[in-house]
């Protein structure tokens, strides 16, 4: 009967001891398992919106390839605005702060280009670039020479806020982690002849 006792006392000091340390390597253990999920929820969600800028871009891209070059005169093109209109709606459709970029104005930037910069609502700016005159050597088969190719161009550069800096503090405190971060991309379609 005593013995039974005892075995029973050291069955719970040991039950006692291994519980007290699983809660101390639990405590150690959550903020790495936190900072860990953040960082893969906000990687996860710069990439889904790299993914969908390159969406946008490529598709003013196409878009503009195939508008008209006789309105490249005036100071800012129809068909210009008509790119930007197509980022801002592909931004809203997607669910992204387009920032104000369907009345951004434009500002020349270079011989047939513009630059639309926008940040009503954002964490940063938010700068779109069409080129419309964009060139690029290409050298064909049987031809010496390379040809310079004719194609409109789209740059997006996008203010992206990452969520970890409130989480690092967590390990250590006073940290910070950069809180904004351009997000850009580009897309190249040549005009056609």
């Amino acid at each position: 009967m005593q013995l039974a006792r005892e075995l029973r006392r050291t069955i719970r000091r040991l039950v006692r001891d291994t519980m007290g340390s699983n809660l101390l390597e639990f405590a150690v253990a959550l903020p790495l398992l936190v900072v860990f999920v953040i960082g893969m929820f906000d990687f996860g969600t710069a990439f889904n919106l790299k993914q969908k800028l390159n969406n946008a871009v490529r598709g003013a891209a196409r878009f503009g390839s195939s508008l008209p070059t006789d309105d490249l005169t005036q100071p800012t093109p129809t068909s210009v605005l008509a790119m930007r209109d197509d980022v801002s709606r592909y931004l809203v459709s997607a669910q992204i702060n387009d920032c104000a970029l369907g009345s951004a104005a434009a500002t020349p930037s270079g011989t047939l280009a513009w630059t639309f910069t926008a940040n009503s609502g954002c964490p940063g700016t938010l700068t779109l670039t069409i080129e419309r005159g964009y060139s690029f050597p290409v050298t064909l088969a049987n031809i010496n020479n390379p040809v310079n190719v004719i194609a409109t161009h789209v740059t997006i550069s996008y203010p992206f806020a990452w969520h970890f800096n409130r989480v690092i503090q967590l390990l250590v405190k006073g940290a910070t982690y950069a809180g904004v971060t351009q997000i850009s991309t580009d897309a190249v379609v040549p005009n056609p002849n």
